[in-house]
């Protein structure tokens, strides 16, 4: 794999709370930055698609297993585009399959004020249920995420199982903070109380909203790593799922966490994705 640069990374593991609203005071108040050690840059864009070029689909003992390259239209035959009003965590949005669409390369995920079948707002989420699962691996989704009061863009992983437990997400986003992201695990212990790890990056430098980077996440047994743009900025061995997962990406509105969009913000918001990778490891490839 390439070489990372490691960031040392504060772990707040907490009891589960009764409600999700509570998770998300907890997790906006409690959190705390990404600590740095001492030396170590930042990480900073790179221009993947162009290595993408060049390179083998193999990198240091990983081998490419899926993609999403969104080459063109055919890319959504890949995806099931959701069709429901959202009804978690007071989310405000309908999820419509006209607003997910690929274009010049990018899959992107457009929200709208607009009403539209009970709701003021629409926008778009996307998911591998039953198309694409797999249990461990190294995921990359290059994109450049949505600005704006309200906008809550997640890159997150679930298993095919009706129970929403075991989720890890790769990145939560919330769209009035363009230079920070979160990254959580969440699962339920043996007592059935829910149970969470997560750390809370904020750069000084970065804008996820003007520039494309690389969200990554790296599942084994026993521990989960999240980089950034090929830099390690979290790892967590409080729980790592035992189960085939797969993707979902969307755009939520408004709720407990990201709060209302400012009557006044301009319409309509973009979320770009350039590309989605998954690599495995031969021992986990036929698992």
């Amino acid at each position: 794999m390439r070489s990372l640069s490691v960031i040392l990374a504060i772990a707040i593991l907490l009891s589960g709370c009764s409600t999700q609203k509570e998770f998300f005071k907890d997790l906006t108040q409690n959190s705390q930055p990404t600590a740095k050690a001492e030396g170590v840059k930042e990480p900073q864009p790179k221009n993947l698609k162009e290595e993408w070029e060049e390179k083998e689909t193999k990198i240091d003992g990983w081998t490419l297993v899926w993609h999403d390259e969104f080459s063109d239209a055919d890319s959504l035959a890949n995806w099931n585009s959701q069709d429901w009003p959202s009804e978690k965590n007071e989310e405000l949005q309908y999820y419509s399959p006209s607003n997910v669409e690929v274009m010049d390369g990018h899959l992107k995920i457009e929200s709208k004020k607009e009403t539209y079948r009970g709701r003021d707002y629409t926008s778009g989420a996307v998911t591998t249920e039953n198309k694409f699962q797999f249990r461990y691996g190294m995921v990359e989704i290059r994109a450049k995420l949505p600005e704006g009061q309200g906008l809550f863009p997640a890159f997150w992983m679930v298993p095919s199982e009706e129970d929403w437990l075991p989720e890890i997400n790769i990145m939560d986003f919330l769209g009035q903070k363009p230079n920070e992201y979160f990254q959580v695990v969440h699962w339920e212990d043996e007592q059935g109380e829910r149970q969470r790890d997560y750390s809370h990056y904020i750069s000084e430098q970065l804008d996820f909203t003007e520039e494309f980077h690389d969200f990554g996440l790296i599942w084994e047994p026993g521990k989960l790593t999240w980089t950034l743009d090929g830099n390690v900025v979290f790892q967590s061995e409080e729980h790592s799922p035992d189960v085939p997962m797969y993707l979902y990406m969307n755009t939520a509105i408004g709720g407990d966490w990201p709060g209302d969009p400012d009557p006044n913000e301009e319409f309509p918001k973009e979320m770009l994705i350039d590309h989605v990778r998954v690599y495995q490891q031969q021992v986990f490839q036929k698992q």
